[in-house]
């Protein structure tokens, strides 16, 4: 039992250091808008790097295997598994980086802590021309999006994988998460992984953080997409029905923001957090007030985290959709469960509802997922320097002004 704990004890340590010195082997640009060029790590912790990780410059010592490719020796941080704060161990860990680039004239490819296993500077994925391609605007940002494997979602994902992102899918564990990962992981391999998260759980989203961690060193970059509606009046709402969509609306997003701007400040490489908010925040809708309330509420802790997590860096924006009820043959969960009341009350089929809600905007627009993706996109590869801004993609609302 006690090697177990051991086990555990470690690689929670592990994940916490890593995106430390993630963030301190990152080069600086000098621009401003994108101040780093980001590396991705690669997290050993079986037997053999376990030892070497122990002494790697011992005589005979056998490196293990992603090692072999490395050609300037490796840096053995001291104090990885016993240090008293993050803020000290990132002190240390930058002192001893520092004295490593004025001896060898760079950062090392390999950092061995001793307890905790051996990080390697990742290649890119081979086969992928996407992941090789430093051009990119997301090239090696790695990007979590809650709520993955829906119409929204959808349209996330790969949309950061087209600009070079490797993206973590999130959502409940299940069939319809995997089968999700498996389509993308077709084109672009190991550029996307499956993370399954419950929201509603803080422990849930700290261990999805710890994977993304260990597979590919830190998150730049998280979605806050995760989501569920109801479609009933006030008057006929039970207060537990209103409370399931307030855990997942109100405190997901809590809990999202919490976990991942706890991250990101101690990678201390700035980040982005973009909240996929809702039309209904400005214009609420009859028998929508569970959704419309808890996505106010969403809404308005993504404002404060704004200005919390400034001044490390951390821009966080919101995107407010409306009508978005599909991406190719994924569906919205959202319009899944409030689309036949809609219907009924109009006397519309699904095409006519679809059709309705393009008519009723300014510009006569269908709004699409790619439509919400774009705007997390101008956010996300930093177009402007903005946070606590919210961008309308809903073809023009008058109801929804000003905003």
């Amino acid at each position: 039992m006690e090697d177990t704990k051991t086990t555990c004890f470690s690689v929670t340590r592990l994940a916490q250091v890593t995106p430390i010195v993630r963030g301190l082997l990152a080069v600086s640009t000098g621009n401003d808008d994108l101040p780093y060029r980001n590396v991705l790590l690669q997290s050993l912790t079986d037997p053999a790097a376990m030892d070497f990780a122990t002494a790697p410059e011992r005589p005979g010592q056998a490196r293990p295997a992603p090692l072999d490719r490395i050609t300037s020796p490796p840096l053995a941080l001291e104090g990885a598994g016993t240090y008293e704060s993050a803020a000290a161990f990132r002190t240390r860990a930058a002192a001893q980086i520092e004295a490593y680039v004025a001896q060898h004239g760079s950062k090392p490819e390999a950092v061995c802590l001793q307890g905790l296993g051996v990080l390697v500077v990742r290649e890119d994925i081979p086969g992928d021309p996407a992941a090789a391609d430093s051009t990119r605007p997301l090239y090696h940002k790695v990007a979590v999006v809650t709520g993955s494997a829906g119409a929204i979602g959808h349209g996330l994902c790969k949309a950061l994988l087209e600009h070079g992102a490797y993206v973590a899918a999130s959502d409940l564990p299940g069939e319809r998460l995997d089968r999700f990962v498996q389509e993308f992981a077709a084109v672009v391999g190991e550029r996307i992984a499956s993370v399954p998260i419950d929201v509603t759980d803080r422990q849930s989203i700290a261990q999805g953080l710890e994977q993304v961690v260990q597979t590919w060193g830190g998150v730049d970059i998280v979605i806050i997409n995760a989501g569920i509606a109801l479609a009933v009046g006030l008057t006929e709402m039970s207060l537990e029905a209103f409370q399931a969509v307030e855990r997942v609306n109100v405190e997901g997003t809590l809990l999202s923001l919490a976990e991942s701007g706890k991250l990101m400040a101690a990678q201390g490489t700035g980040g982005d957090i973009v909240l996929i908010s809702s039309k209904n925040v400005f214009a609420p809708a009859p028998k929508f007030g569970a959704y419309s309330a808890t996505k106010a509420a969403s809404h308005q802790l993504g404002r404060i985290a704004s200005q919390e997590l400034a001044e490390f860096k951390i821009r966080v924006n919101m995107v407010s959709p409306d009508a978005i009820f599909s991406d190719g043959s994924y569906k919205s969960g959202l319009w899944a469960t409030v689309g036949p009341d809609r219907m009924k009350s109009r006397g519309l089929d699904a095409a006519g509802l679809e059709e309705y809600y393009r008519q009723r905007n300014l510009l006569k627009m269908r709004v699409t997922a790619q439509h919400v993706a774009n705007a997390m996109l101008f956010f996300v590869t930093h177009q402007t320097p903005t946070t606590g801004a919210t961008i309308p993609v809903d073809g023009g609302l008058p109801d929804s002004t000003p905003r």
